[in-house]
């Protein structure tokens, strides 16, 4: 099983982006992929709302997320998410260890 956090920062005048870019151009972001157990740390931008930064967050299991939560790179990210002045909301996904079923609707 493994744990899926999209998570949605929220600002102004294009912050959102500047946050994201941020991470990725200080080296904060491939540091949170070197962490045990992450698998994925992803930004996207949504097509339909600018101010808006998605960032897919997957991780081995709880475990490694409490490593990462008390890590100190999360000092790091509060003080860029207050720079930007950004708000967040999340979702949370556990994976199934079942096969997929939506095999049949992608074009590979």
């Amino acid at each position: 099983m493994s744990i899926s956090v999209n998570l949605y920062y929220h600002g102004k005048n294009g912050s959102a982006r500047k946050f994201a870019e941020e991470m990725e151009r200080s080296g904060i972001a491939d540091a949170i992929r070197r962490e045990e157990g992450n698998l994925a740390y992803r930004y996207f931008l949504p097509m339909d709302d600018p101010e808006t930064v998605l960032l897919i967050d997957c991780w081995r299991d709880q475990a490694a997320i409490d490593a990462h939560h008390a890590s100190p790179m999360m000092q790091q990210l509060a003080q860029l998410r207050e720079k930007y002045d950004l708000h967040m909301t999340a979702e949370r996904y556990l994976s199934a260890d079942a096969p997929a079923s939506d095999d049949s609707f992608l074009r590979k």
